[in-house]
């Protein structure tokens, strides 16, 4: 028998119907009980941390870094799809695997690291929360960050009514970022040359250190342990069968959520270089700067839609940063803490920077390089794994996807590594 709140009950009764083919629902109607976990999952990958990274690369570099962003996406498009395939065929999270299958002192390095990443990933998207407010309040940066840090307790507490209004009110922000940058694309008139971007390429170390913050920005380790949690038991099955269709409908969950956020981030640059590098402003590369220069340039309007974008994106990223790093804690070591305490622990490092004045943009830029770095000791295991007929059954990866896989794991080991080298030399 269902349990849960009503809406949960709800959507796991519909779904259930739809896979079993017991459903006379058509269209949209038919899809919507699947959809979630990826939107979810997707605000990571426009958050804050997006912001610093795609208007350095769009106003130092104009357009040729989008092809990193593409690449990103498709990559992040990939990982998210086997995490959520690991949930689906295991009923377990990522964490609760390593925790399975691994010797103790090995998931307890991996819980370290894991939780150093998620100090990473919060900084960043808790001070573009406070910087949204900070830029359409006028308010000082400290209350900004207290008001902000009130709303997330309040989007966190959604979690008591179910999974349900909280997947809701992630993709109602999502909407708002998206709606936002169609927005600023409209007022910023990019020219064709943006098209030159899609060739790979490089302009110097420079331009490989924004290639590396991109990714770790797109590409966000505590999001591949999350998805495989928010996929486990959202809709329980036994039947091989069954979880075949269900991945189905999650896989499309991951097409539709993530190409918004690649869409979002493309935007993002994009936008930068039509308004900044195209007037010669390439020096722009902090977020309140770029906010303070929009109105000048494109109108009020612009820079509104820009600041809200941003609120959004740390509001909804926050939140889901909480909700990971939870996640993250019981499945690697067994055990939790309470997520408002979890939330309170968090803000320390966010006021520190804050009260030190710190520049903020700088700090989020070298808190995805970090990220980038903690990529593949969530990649690794979840490529093994997944590959591992005994805990995939049915669901288990072929022989292509995993040479894939291997691919991308090294690819961002070189991109690392090859920075760590520039950056010493």
């Amino acid at each position: 028998m269902l349990s849960g709140p009503l809406s949960d009950q709800t959507t796991q009764a519909e779904a259930l119907k739809v896979l079993e083919h017991r459903s006379k629902k058509r269209g949209l109607a038919r899809v919507l009980p699947f959809m979630g976990p990826a939107f979810v999952v997707s605000v990571a990958y426009m958050d804050p941390g997006n912001f610093a990274t795609n208007i350095q690369a769009g106003a130092q570099f104009g357009y040729q870094l989008i092809w990193v962003v593409v690449a990103s996406s498709l990559i992040a498009i990939f990982i998210q799809s086997l995490s959520a395939r690991l949930g689906i065929a295991t009923g377990q999270s990522l964490p609760q695997v390593v925790r399975q299958e691994f010797r103790p002192w090995v998931r307890y390095f991996y819980w370290v690291q894991a939780e150093l990443a998620a100090m990473a990933t919060d900084l960043a998207e808790f001070i573009g929360a406070a910087l949204g407010f900070h830029l359409l309040l006028g308010l000082p940066l400290f209350w900004s960050a207290v008001l902000a840090a009130l709303a997330t307790f309040l989007l966190l507490a959604l979690e008591r009514f179910g999974f349900r209004p909280l997947e809701a009110a992630i993709t109602v922000l999502v909407g708002v970022i998206a709606l936002a940058y169609v927005l600023e694309l409209f007022i910023a008139h990019p020219d064709v040359g943006l098209f030159k971007g899609f060739v790979p390429g490089f302009a110097g170390s420079e331009s490989v250190l924004l290639a590396v913050g991109i990714l770790g920005a797109t590409v966000m380790p505590h999001v591949i342990y999350l998805h495989s949690a928010l996929t486990e038991q959202r809709i329980p099955l036994q039947d091989p069968a069954l979880k075949r269709r269900l991945l189905y409908f999650s896989n499309l969950d991951v097409g539709v959520a993530l190409s918004i956020a690649s869409f979002v981030n493309i935007a993002m640059l994009v936008a930068a270089a039509a308004t900044f590098h195209r007037t010669g402003q390439s020096e722009v590369a902090d977020i309140t700067t770029a906010y303070q220069t929009l109105s000048p340039l494109l109108g009020p309007l612009a820079a509104g839609a820009f600041a809200v974008a941003l609120l959004a994106s740390g509001l909804s990223s926050t939140t889901v940063g909480t909700m990971a790093g939870q996640l993250v804690m019981q499945g690697f070591v067994g055990f939790g803490i309470p997520l408002w305490l979890r939330r309170l622990v968090t803000l320390g490092p966010s006021f520190g920077v804050i009260l030190l004045g710190l520049d903020p943009t700088r700090v989020l830029v070298l808190s995805q390089v970090v990220l980038s770095f903690a990529i593949p000791f969530a990649l690794v295991p979840l490529l093994l794994f997944t590959a591992n007929r005994r805990l995939m059954g049915e669901l288990v990866i072929g022989r292509t996807l995993m040479v894939v896989g291997w691919i991308v794991a090294g690819v961002i080991v070189w991109l690392n590594l090859y920075l760590l080298v520039r950056s010493l030399t």
